[in-house]
Formats: structure tokens, sequence, C-alpha cells
């Protein structure tokens, strides 16, 4: 299986509109960034987008990405679900409605953002969406057993994914012991990471990411989400640890 990361960026993206800081002014393309977003590539080369940000139709062709299967949602913020009024090329060219996973609070704050794509008569050209509510405990999907990882963003619970011996985790500040079960001696983490120094009230920070390194112990940890405030892709990414990494936009593992 493969993950590229069609985004590694905060809810503005990087560069910041109007920020003249080294990193939004970089010229480096590690620096530019996406709102967060990967593409699961399965054994049978099916594809699982996880999250849909506006920044949707722009990642798809600069990967040339010209599919998606189903669709994870990690939670119902803007920069992660807005996008998926621009899956309509997809829904019409397969015909069928598009399969979004996520728990039931999002799935009704996608129905109340797109009511068009839920409308028993949709006008011309709208959307179409099948929603599949998923809890906390595995399930399979297109042959692939997904396990869902129930982190805390603030106040509210988003999930993150397990497949295999890799697990992606967005837009969390906190993670129960229950659930760090779940992460234990994994092959790759992705784990956001919005900034170096400063505490924030909803995401990790970078000395919240290492200590989590240290307990969990994967092989490989890569920081996604990340802000300007990170600092410069290449001068930050050579000073971590020894196996953690800055993901960059366009970057794919395999798995």
């Amino acid at each position: 299986m493969k993950l590229k990361f069609l985004g590694t960026g905060t809810s503005q993206g990087v560069p910041v509109i109007g920020c003249t800081c080294e990193v939004c002014t970089s010229e480096n393309s590690k620096d530019k960034r996406f709102r967060s977003s990967v593409m699961i590539t399965t054994e049978e080369s099916r594809k699982i987008l996880i999250d849909c940000g506006p920044d949707f139709r722009e990642q798809m062709l600069l990967n040339h990405e010209n599919n998606v299967d189903i669709a994870l949602l990690t939670h119902e913020h803007n920069d992660h679900v807005i996008g998926l009024d621009d899956m309509r090329p997809l829904i019409f060219k397969s015909g069928k409605n598009m399969p979004l996973y996520c728990n039931s609070r999002v799935g009704q704050e996608i129905k109340k953002r797109f009511p068009y794509a839920f409308a028993d008569e949709r006008y011309p050209g709208a959307p179409a969406f099948d929603l599949h509510e998923i809890e906390n405990k595995p399930f399979h999907v297109l042959d692939t057993e997904i396990t869902p990882i129930e982190v805390t963003h603030y106040k509210i619970m988003v999930l993150g994914y397990k497949f295999k011996n890799l697990a992606y985790i967005t837009d969390a500040n906190f993670i129960s012991d229950t659930e760090k079960e779940k992460l234990q001696n994994l092959d790759v983490l992705v784990l956001n990471c919005i900034r170096k120094f400063d505490p924030h009230p909803a995401h990790f920070v970078l000395p919240d990411v290492i200590a989590l390194f240290k307990e969990l112990k994967p092989k490989k940890l890569f920081l996604t989400h990340i802000s300007h405030h990170l600092g410069l892709h290449d001068i930050e990414d050579k000073d971590l640890p020894e196996g953690m990494h800055l993901a960059y936009d366009g970057l794919e593992i395999e798995f």
C-alpha cells in the first residue's frame, strides 16, 4: 500500500495570505503546503481519500490523481471537508454516489453544509454522497481493514485511521492511553504538529510530538498539519530526532 501527502498545511495553508515571514516567502516547494489530506492506494490500486479540504481540486490535478473510490473524514472543520463539492467530476464519471465514511456527528454536519447533495430531487450538476456511519471499531471496505483512532481536538473527538502498520492522525492535542494501545510499535505514524514551541489548545506542538515518538516508538514518524510557525523545511527537518521527518506535499511512502 502507499500513502501520498496531498497537503500538509494547517487551515490557513502555507504561505499564509499577506504574510512575509521567511517560510511564507520561501521559494522551496517543500515550504508550500496545501490543507492537510492524504491519498491511500491499496494493494488492488483502489483509492481512499482522507479528508477533502478547499485545495482538493488542485491537489488532484497536481498529483495526477483521477479517481477516489471512498473518502474517510476525520472531522467536520472546513479545512477538512469543504472541498467535497469538487468531487462532482468523479461522481459524474463513475455514475455512482461518492461513499463518505465518518462518525454520526460529522455526517450531520455534511448534510447541513451540502443539503443539495442529499435532496430527493437534485438539480442537474449537483454532487451525490452516500454517508456510512462508523464507530470506534475496525471495519472493512475495498478489501482493506481500517481501524479508527479516537483523539481529542480541543473539545471535539476526531478520528485518525490505521491501515496495516501505519496510522494517520491530524488535528489532535490529546490521545488517551486506550487509543495509544493501537499505536504501539508502528512502522509509520503520521501526526499533526502545528508549530515549534508555544503550546496550542487544539494541536500538538513539537515537544508533544517528540514525547509521543519516544513513548510509542514507531519506526518512522512524519509530521503534518504544519504551520509557517514551525520553520523552514530543510532546516527543521535535519534537526529532528532520527526517525522523525517533516512531511511535505507530494511525498509518497510505501507501507
